[in-house]
């Protein structure tokens, strides 16, 4: 099955991940979040940690793209997504985390429209049971008709979830706004 029940060890892994990656970066100046539906209690998901490493002055990327290097990521560009720079292992070197926890690993500046909406859609899937059930459900229909294929699923998530996740940025927008005022 593409999709698995929630499991409360996604928490586990993020901190585990989070644990190393905090090491390696050693003092850099820098925020480790986990995102995607791995992040969302009660959502059920592909068993896959979405990490997003957010960095405030543009010189600190350089310093952190080193570090994730060191120990055996290589820096796969931005893949289309405009200040969402992606890491994968590279396998040039074995480390019994970081290979044995699937994730996807990202680097974001603070001002990143891609860092934005995976906060604000992360969060509002935690703060609106309706929302998360009706995201949970749409997942569950896709992975149907994508015959548990992982390309055809995410090509199909492309097509026919931004704009429910659009919606809920917006919203969660919203509440920002109006929380502050």
């Amino acid at each position: 099955m593409l999709l698995q029940n929630y499991s409360s060890k996604w928490v586990q892994d993020f901190e585990s991940l989070q644990d190393e990656i905090t090491k390696a970066l050693d003092g850099l100046e820098s925020i480790i979040e986990h995102v995607g539906s791995t992040a969302v209690p009660n959502l059920d998901a592909k068993a896959i940690i979405d990490i997003d490493i957010v960095f405030s002055q543009k010189a600190d990327f350089e310093q952190i793209k080193a570090a994730l290097m060191k120990i055996g990521y290589d820096h796969h560009g931005n893949q289309g997504i405009a200040d969402r720079y992606v890491f994968k292992r590279n396998g040039g070197q074995t480390h019994e985390i970081l290979d044995q926890i699937t994730h996807h690993l990202y680097v974001c500046p603070a001002d990143s429209k891609a860092l934005e909406r995976h906060l604000l859609s992360r969060n509002y899937l935690r703060n609106n049971e309706w929302a998360r059930l009706k995201y949970q459900q749409m997942k569950y229909e896709l992975a149907e008709q994508a015959n548990q294929d992982k390309k055809k699923y995410a090509a199909l998530k492309e097509l026919y979830v931004n704009d429910f996740i659009d919606m809920m940025v917006e919203e969660e927008k919203k509440l920002a706004v109006s929380t502050y005022k």
